[in-house]
């Protein structure tokens, strides 16, 4: 191995020693009250040393999008492979998709969601938002490429496709923020699953032939 590549290596391993710290506070304290300096103590680095791989403590947070976001593009890739699948199926197959990106990682795809309405975005460095766009934007070509895929073989009403592909992305995405705002309150009342399916099973019955 040479000694680029070691010092590569080691700078991949240091920034995700970062980014597993800066899930753990988060989590415990939320974005608004966590410094950098709380996430260096917790990593076991100085300050400077994160400010070496991250700018902020806004483009640290959203780097903790990127692996949701690719396991996402995994599961949707894997739904879309599918061929001859009644359309019904297909559509439960995506809500499954979907539910399985959320529990990879609840905390991280709901800070992600609430990181796409706010202004964080602005304050992030161009290859770190260039990368979360694209594999936002991948994701809801894939969706999109799911129903025009259906519509060819008159499965699905022939709607536009990217339109339903946005409207699946906001059904899901309201569903678990609802349903989380909810068990905040009541930890008793976790209904996400059942909500998920009553919600796909209406949108499946209003898109199928």
């Amino acid at each position: 191995m040479g000694i680029q590549e070691r010092k590569q290596r080691e700078r991949e391993r240091r920034r995700q020693q970062i980014i597993v710290a800066a899930k753990r506070v988060f989590s415990e304290n939320g974005f608004s009250k966590t410094t950098m300096e709380d996430i260096a103590r917790e990593a076991e680095l100085s300050p400077g040393t994160l400010y070496l791989y991250f700018k902020n403590k806004d483009e640290l947070y959203a780097s903790l999008s990127l692996r949701i976001l690719q396991y996402l593009n995994i599961r949707l890739e894997d739904v879309k492979k599918e061929k001859d699948v009644d359309p019904r199926k297909k559509i439960a197959a995506i809500k499954d998709a979907l539910f399985d990106v959320y529990q990879f990682d609840p905390m991280i795809l709901i800070n992600m969601f609430h990181l796409q309405s706010s202004e964080t975005l602005k304050n992030l460095s161009s290859p770190l938002l260039k990368n979360i766009t694209e594999l936002s934007r991948n994701s809801l070509n894939v969706l999109a490429e799911i129903f025009k895929e259906g519509s060819g073989r008159n499965d699905f009403f022939d709607d536009n496709p990217t339109a339903v592909a946005d409207i699946v992305w906001s059904l899901f995405t309201g569903v678990v923020l609802w349903e989380e705002s909810k068990r905040m309150i009541d930890d008793e009342k976790n209904f996400l699953k059942q909500t998920l399916d009553v919600a796909f099973e209406i949108f499946a019955r209003g898109i199928s032939r």
